[in-house]
């Protein structure tokens, strides 16, 4: 049996736009897609920063108006990233501190997003299993 990795439960396709997206675009293409992040990109299709509903909220907080920002004024940057070839633990540990990361080839581009909804999915449908510690039942 092989070691999960990142590549097994990773979202693909991810949604992807360019920096000067205004943010009232951005917010109606996440919720039509039923999501919570987008990756916005640059060069290619490698990931300049990110753009979490946690970011839209930050708009309406500073109230801009979503038409006359854009995604580039509010997106997390330098973006954290990830290999396909991560390991599910290592992945778990990584993520502890984020909720989000794109996944990037050996060349930079992204090739999809793992998420904490990703790493819960998992582990609802592995095979492990849970014992307590000190049951001797």
């Amino acid at each position: 049996m092989s070691t999960p990795s990142v590549t097994d439960v990773m979202t693909t396709p991810m949604l992807t736009l360019a920096a000067d997206t205004p943010i009232d675009e951005a917010a109606r293409a996440m919720g039509e897609a039923d999501i919570k992040s987008l990756v916005i990109v640059g060069e290619g299709c490698q990931p300049d920063g990110i753009f979490t509903s946690t970011d839209a909220l930050e708009v309406l907080a500073d109230g801009e108006v979503p038409a006359d920002a854009t995604v580039d004024e509010y997106m997390t940057t330098p973006v954290k990233t990830i290999s396909p070839e991560t390991t599910l633990t290592d992945a778990a540990e990584r993520m502890q501190n984020y909720s989000h990361l794109p996944v990037t080839d050996a060349d930079g581009d992204a090739v999809g997003i793992l998420t904490k909804t990703d790493l819960a999915a998992a582990v609802a449908d592995s095979d492990t299993e849970i014992t307590t510690v000190g049951d001797d039942e």
